[in-house]
This record gives C-alpha cells, sequence and structure tokens, in this order.
C-alpha cells in the first residue's frame, strides 16, 4: 500500500475519499478530497485538503507539506489519519487494487509476509464505503486478508455490493480454502452468480503432515474439501505455491498430484516467496536462491502445461522452457526492478522483484541481452 506523509491539521478522526484536483464537484464534495499545490484561494466543502506547500489558517480539515502528493492521481481513494499519514487504498491506474476483509486469520505460516492479528474490528461497513468510491470502469479488485472467510456471511454482503456498484469488475479472492469444506457456504458463494469471481487456494505439499506444518494448522483435508465444494459449484478456482526452501524438493510430486486430483483448477500460480513478516523471522529455514530449484520447477510446470493445465510462473531467473509461463503477479506499489536489471532487453516482459527482494535475491540477476 502506497503511503505518503505530512503534518495535519482539525484532524480528529479517520477522513476516507476520493481524491480530485478540480472544483467540478459541486453536488458531491463530501466524497471528496481536494488537492492543490496552491496556497491561496482554499476552497470549501471538501472532506479534507490535502498541500504539497504550507496552506493559510482554516477551520477545514487539512494536511500540508505532504510529501509526494504529485504521486495521487484524479480519482485515487485515501484514508488520511489523524498523525497526517495517508494510505492510497484505490490507484485509479493501478490493476492490482484490493481490499483487507479482514487482519485474522486461522492459519500462521511460516512464511505469511503479514502475520494476522488476534482481535480487530468489523471492517465490512468501511469497505462497502470504500468500495462505493472506486471508479466505475474498475477492471479487477482483490479480496485480501487474513483469511476473507473469516468475516462469515458479510464476504458474500462484500461481493455482492461489489457486483452491483462495479459490474465490470473481476474479483479474486485469496483464501485458504478452509471455510469451504462447509457445503453450505461454499453453496452461498455460488449462489452469488458472480460471472467472474476466482477463489485463490494455497497448497504447498502432496502431503498432509508437511502442509499443515507449513501452515501451522491441521488443515489439509478441509482445504481439500474445500476444493471440491467450490467445483461441485462450479467456482473458478486458481492455486498458489510459494516456493522456498522446505516446498521445492516436492514441486514435482506436488505437480502430479494437482493433475490427478484437481483437474478443474484454471490455473497453478508458483511464486517466490515475499520476505518480509513471518518469512523475514524464518529466513534461515526457508531462503534458497530461486535459481537452486530451476530444476523441480521447470519438471513441475512443464508436467502441468504438457496436459493443458494453466500454469504461471514468475520469469526472473528461470530457464528458458518456463519463460512463456511467466505472468507478472506483483502488485505494483511494491514491484521493483534491480539495477543489474537496467541493460536487459526482456525487462518490459519480466515480473521484477518485490520490493523487499533489494538486499536478498538470487545471485544469478543478471541483463539478458541479444
Amino acid at each position: 500500500m502506497k503511503r505518503l506523509f505530512g503534518t495535519p491539521q482539525n484532524i480528529n478522526a479517520e477522513i476516507l475519499g476520493k481524491v480530485t484536483c478540480n472544483r467540478k464537484h459541486i453536488f458531491s464534495k463530501n466524497d471528496y478530497v481536494y488537492v492543490t499545490k496552491e496556497a491561496t484561494d482554499i476552497p470549501q466543502g471538501y472532506l479534507a485538503i490535502l498541500a504539497s506547500g504550507l496552506l493559510p489558517d482554516t477551520k477545514q480539515p487539512t494536511v500540508t507539506n505532504v510529501q509526494q502528493l504529485s504521486e495521487l492521481s484524479e480519482g485515487d481513494v485515501v484514508l488520511i489519519n489523524t498523525d497526517g499519514s495517508i494510505n492510497v487504498l484505490y490507484e485509479i491506474n493501478s490493476s492490482h487494487n484490493a481490499i483487507m476483509a479482514t487482519e485474522r486469520c486461522n492459519h500462521r505460516c511460516i512464511m505469511c509476509p503479514q502475520p494476522p492479528i488476534v482481535h480487530e474490528n468489523d471492517k465490512t461497513e468501511f469497505n462497502l464505503k470504500l468500495i462505493s468510491l472506486f471508479d466505475k470502469n474498475t477492471q479487477n479488485i482483490g479480496i485480501t486478508g487474513g483469511e476473507p472467510t473469516l468475516i462469515g456471511d458479510n464476504l458474500f454482503v462484500m461481493i455482492e455490493h461489489i457486483k452491483k456498484i462495479l459490474p465490470k469488475s473481476s474479483i479474486s479472492l485469496l483464501s485458504n480454502g478452509v471455510k469451504f469444506a462447509d457445503y453450505q457456504y461454499a453453496q452461498k458463494l455460488a449462489l452469488i452468480n458472480h460471472c467472474n469471481l476466482q477463489i485463490d487456494i494455497p497448497i504447498f505439499s502432496d502431503i498432509d503432515t508437511e502442509h499443515n506444518r507449513i501452515v501451522g494448522a491441521k488443515t489439509f483435508y478441509k482445504t481439500i474439501e474445500g476444493l471440491y465444494n467450490l467445483a461441485l459449484f462450479r467456482q473458478r478456482i486458481g492455486l498458489r505455491i510459494v516456493v522456498h526452501k522446505q516446498t521445492y524438493k516436492r514441486l514435482p510430486q506436488l505437480a502430479e498430484f494437482i493433475y490427478r486430483n484437481f483437474p478443474f483448477v484454471y490455473h497453478v500460480a508458483f511464486m517466490q516467496m515475499e520476505t518480509i513478516g513471518l518469512a523475514s523471522q524464518n529466513i534461515d529455514e526457508l531462503w534458497i536462491d530461486p535459481y537452486d530449484y530451476n530444476a523441480e520447477l521447470e519438471e513441475a510446470v512443464l508436467n502441468l502445461a504438457r496436459r493443458n493445465m494453466n500454469v504461471y510462473a514468475q520469469l526472473c531467473v528461470l530457464p528458458n522452457s518456463l519463460r512463456e509461463y511467466a505472468r507478472q503477479s506483483i502488485s505494483d506499489w511494491k514491484n521493483i526492478y534491480l539495477p543489474e536489471c537496467a541493460n536487459c532487453e526482456l525487462k518490459n516482459e519480466c515480473a521484477g522483484f518485490f520490493a523487499v527482494a533489494e538486499n536478498l535475491h538470487s545471485s544469478h540477476i543478471e541483463p539478458i541481452i541479444n
């Protein structure tokens, strides 16, 4: 999530609003946050004013001296905090916008980039307001967590709201799949009848005890049952596999397991590990140079691809045989390229790196030339 900082004035509570740089919103100013570089002629009636410099004294909520204000675009949605920090919750020019359904989770994966919390206030009403501020032409929305199904039927309220407010938007729901072992819960999702919804579920091993150890819960068979229930209701399913030192050796066996047991999945994504959160705490047990698992990854990907299953993997240090399966899957706000990539002829086709990879990445990164 992109975050800006400034000096707050008259801000006593969080303010959620859509960014605007013009004054055409005569009848709906209470939805908008006005952004300006000018120190004079400050408009009235907006939720708040954001400025790159100082402003004259005003009773309106304002944040002055905002760093990198130029990064905001007309139609972005921001959350202004009482300390003057500004979270950009929606970027109109991004294809990676997501809604945090909850920060709670019933798993504790050893490589989780965002460790779960135990208690929180329900976010549903806030998220419904947030969705209503999205641009009507938004193409893709992610629903993530934590574990989104922990909000129960409120998850369906959110999806129904997206379907109504943003009918052009596809939805990617990131879930561990456990709750969908409940037949009725899976049925409720299907009854929404969203035409472009995909549920992306992680699976880390073909061995139950290994998967359970990685996710920190004895839920392997619940996840499997959830996958079958979703398939029974003809829901579109993706599988996500984070590759690290404890998963790479059995990638070929896992691919075979997926082919034989889940021929209904839409795609399989093999993903590099994001080295923050719990992953950083367990880095010695998890880190392996991506170059060093190319043999296992190649066997797994080609095994599935030969059987007409859709497969996605990151480019990075992949062998030539796998480059056609690489996809850009890193959210743009945390996507970087290293200095070594500057002259690479395939840079525009490459998925790049998580921002946290700047200090820990493959030792085999080098530009591809000719």
